[in-house]
This record gives structure tokens, C-alpha cells and sequence, in this order.
């Protein structure tokens, strides 16, 4: 099988090598294709997968190319990892909502639309190629904003789109183990024996029930300070809070619960995440050193324990039972070894709403949980949202399908309603300004809104 990865030169395309190549891999690949815009890139990262590969017996042969369509020629698979505007162009989501006041985060808030109007654009029109090129092909997107990008690109590729994230199954695995049913693969439930309720959106969720052998641990794990310790959500969000939620939340919650305490922090640091990034992979693709696989490894390292680092007390570093464990590349995996070999995997995806939830619109992309097999993927029926946790999801949709019209029509009135529309831009006026903002910073945001 060929697998084809659009922004083949990322940072943390080497994670998804080593999963491939993995003496475990659930799926083995033939072909791994690495496709990105900036041949620089490529040839570093090609360095640090042949190393992993001189050390591995079921690497797959590795093809480099700047051609996308020569890419995805023969793609079985493709998997979309691009950040449009690099890590610069972070900073300025991240920086311009800062400014003007409110929260400044990749995802989460007016910086993830601003991420999403520049991306859409290049995300339907990469969905348009691979159904011209590799109309069989599944795609299996980690482009953020992953829930607005996987629904964008659903208009053009339906239901051979999925959209994947690490996060929902990080929390599940960590919940499972505490309940005493050992630590699921990411991507997939410990055993038959569990059972759980997730629903949200991407980065915006909660797990509402957890089942081992037909009983509810969910209940006896939050009245449980030891348990909740052993859980990084819990820790974020605070005990009090979870008890009082009766569900752990997603990590990204945080931004939600806390929006005052995360701006000062943010504020206070002496850098904004991507500023940090900006800096780190700057340095590391400037100067990748006589060694790139060492420099890569130790920047990595670094990478993934200052994540999140705003909502932790100064210098607190996270558990290394949160930092180890598989990432988006395991979810991906899992999610292509059920698709090609038919074999069942339970999941946590981003996939059309169909009803799951009525009081969103049915083609509006939901994170739940899903079973995956050779037929595809099917979502399963989920407990009825209601209250606090239904009226974020509304109002959180409701600005992201603004977005998805607004970049797809270039109406800089939409996008002014999707930004005023969100639950954590708290004027009007400032959306107008975020708009603007943005327009004037990116110019491929200035020419697509008029």
C-alpha cells in the first residue's frame, strides 16, 4: 500500500515514520510518499525517516516530491498534515487576537478562524486534486483547525474524508487505565470489556461515560482525588470542576473554563506558543546540525513537554505518563489498518453529524466515537447533549460553518459573523477588528475576503 503525506516536510513527520516502520505497526506500508512545497525541508526530514529506516526490517521505500499530483499517484492513503502560512504565520493568529484583547491559540477561539480562512482554500482544492488523482484514496486529515478543515473538505470528498485527533483517545487511555482496564492503543478501546460515551467537537469535547465489563466507573473515578491525579485533564480543569461537569472534559476545554486565566498567562509568559515554535523549528531547520536525527529527537523532546505550558503552574512540567504514549501518528495508523483490513477498530473521529446530535445541522462535522472497518467508518449512537455542553457546541459550530461560507463565497461579512458568533470574542466590534486584523497581516486572507 502507498501512503502519501501532504506537508511531507513537518516537523513531526519522522513520529509518523517511526509509527509506520514500527516492528507493531497494525498496517504496513510500501510506498511512504512526502509531498511539501518546500524542498529544503524535505531534504532534511528524508535524512532523519532514512535514518529511522537503516534501523528498522519493515520500512517502507521513501519517495520525496515538490509534484502533488505525482504524489498521489497510486495513494491508497493520504494523510494531511499542513500548516498554511508555517509557523509565522501562528504567531500572527496568536498575536493579532492578543492585541485586540482576547484569546490568543492555534485552535481554539479567533486565532483557529483565521487559521481557517487561509487553510480552506488549499484544503478544497488538495481534496479536488486527490479526487481527480486517487479518487479510491482515504484521506485522513490533522490539518488544524482538523473539525473545520475535514468539513470543508467533506463537500468535495463525502465520507473518504475523516478527520483524527490525539486528544479525545489520550483522555479515554488515561481514563480507562485509572478505572483498572489497562491503557488502550490510541486509536482503539482496551478490549470489548469498555465502552464510553464521547461527544463534542475537535478540541472540544467531553467523555461522558466509561464502561469496564458492563459497569459505570465514570462516577467513581471523578469522587476520587487519587484518580483524578493520574488524569492530565483533571489536573487543568481543576477537581472541583470536573465533580461538578459529572464528565471529564478535553484538555482544550481549558480556554473555555478559564479564558481569564489563560490570557494573563499568556500574557505574562515571555513568549506565546508559537513564538516558541516560531523559534525552536526555525533553529532546528536553519541548522539541523552534522547529526539531524539527534538535533530533531532533543527538539522534539522539548517540543512536546512544554505543551499546553500556560495552563500549568511556573515550571511545572508534565507527567511523563503524559508526555509518552502514541500521538495523532498511532490514531492514523489504527484508523488505516481497519479501513485495509477489516478487522473492527473503535475510535474517536471527526465525522459527519447525520443526526447524532439533532440540534446541530446534519452535514456539520462532530467528534464521537465510531467503529472502523473494511465498509468504512459508523459512528455509533451517542446519549442525548443538552444544557451548558449543547449550547457551546451550537454557538461553536455556528461560527465555524460562518467560517467554511466565508472563505468559500469571500464574504468578509461572514467571517465579521463567524468571529462575532464565537463564545470567546466578546464584542462585535473586535470581531470586525480581528477580521480586519488578520486581512491586513495575510494577504491571502486580504484577497480572498471582499
Amino acid at each position: 500500500m502507498k501512503l502519501t503525506i501532504i506537508g511531507g516536510g513537518g516537523f513531526r513527520v519522522p513520529q509518523v515514520f517511526e509509527a509506520v516502520a514500527s516492528d507493531e505497526a497494525p498496517v504496513r506500508i510500501d510506498e511512504l510518499s512526502l509531498y511539501d512545497i518546500s524542498p529544503e525541508r524535505l531534504a532534511i526530514i528524508r535524512v532523519i525517516v532514512e535514518r529511522i529506516a537503516s534501523e528498522r526490517r519493515f520500512a517502507p521505500r521513501i519517495t520525496v516530491t515538490t509534484d502533488l499530483e505525482e504524489a498521489l499517484q497510486g495513494a491508497d492513503f493520504v494523510f494531511s498534515a499542513v500548516r498554511v502560512g508555517g509557523t509565522a504565520g501562528r504567531v500572527a493568529d496568536e498575536r493579532i487576537a492578543l492585541e485586540l484583547g482576547v484569546l490568543g491559540q492555534e485552535t481554539v477561539g479567533p486565532g483557529g478562524l483565521a487559521y481557517a480562512l487561509r487553510t480552506i482554500p488549499f484544503m478544497v482544492s488538495l481534496a479536488e486534486t486527490i479526487r481527480r488523482v486517487a479518487p479510491e484514496a482515504w484521506v485522513i486529515n490533522f490539518t488544524n483547525p482538523a473539525g473545520i478543515v475535514t468539513e470543508a473538505m467533506r463537500g468535495v470528498l463525502g465520507d473518504r474524508v475523516v478527520g483524527i485527533c490525539d486528544t479525545p483517545i489520550g483522555l479515554l487511555r488515561r481514563a480507562a487505565a485509572v478505572a483498572g482496564a489497562g491503557a488502550p492503543r490510541p486509536g482503539a478501546s482496551a478490549s470489548s470489556e469498555v465502552a464510553f460515551d464521547y461527544v463534542g467537537l475537535n478540541h472540544l469535547g467531553w467523555l461522558r461515560s466509561l464502561e469496564v465489563d458492563g459497569v459505570e466507573r465514570l462516577p467513581e473515578l471523578l469522587a476520587s482525588d487519587a484518580s483524578l491525579q493520574r488524569i492530565e485533564e483533571a489536573r487543568l480543569l481543576g477537581f472541583d470542576w470536573v465533580r461538578a461537569l459529572g464528565a471529564l472534559p478535553n484538555e482544550y476545554l481549558y480556554y473555555y473554563s478559564f479564558t481569564r486565566e489563560a490570557n494573563e498567562s499568556i500574557r505574562a509568559a515571555a513568549s506565546t506558543r508559537g513564538e516558541y515554535l516560531d523559534a525552536q523549528q526555525g533553529a532546528f531547520f536553519a541548522n539541523p546540525g552534522t547529526d539531524p536525527f539527534e538535533s530533531w529527537t532533543r527538539t522534539r523532546h522539548d517540543r512536546e513537554a512544554s505543551y499546553m505550558a500556560e495552563s500549568r503552574e511556573d515550571g511545572e512540567e508534565r507527567d511523563v505518563e503524559d508526555v509518552a504514549g502514541g500521538g495523532y501518528e498511532s490514531v492514523a495508523l489504527d484508523l488505516m489498518a481497519a479501513l485495509s483490513s477489516g478487522t473492527p477498530a473503535t475510535m474517536i473521529l471527526n465525522v459527519r453529524n447525520g443526526g447524532l446530535v439533532p440540534a446541530l445541522p446534519e452535514d456539520a462535522v462532530v467528534e464521537v466515537g465510531c467503529v472502523v472497518d473494511a465498509d468504512g467508518v459508523h459512528p455509533w449512537p451517542i446519549a442525548p447533549v443538552e444544557g451548558e455542553m449543547l449550547g457551546l457546541m451550537t454557538q461553536v459550530k455556528a461560527a465555524e460553518q460562518l467560517v467554511i461560507e466565508a472563505a468559500t463565497r469571500g464574504s468578509r461579512e461572514l467571517a465579521w459573523r463567524g468571529f462575532a458568533a464565537h463564545p470567546l470574542v466578546d464584542s462585535v466590534a473586535v470581531a470586525r477588528k480581528l477580521v480586519d486584523g488578520y486581512s491586513q497581516h495575510f494577504t491571502s486572507i486580504g484577497r480572498l475576503l471582499h
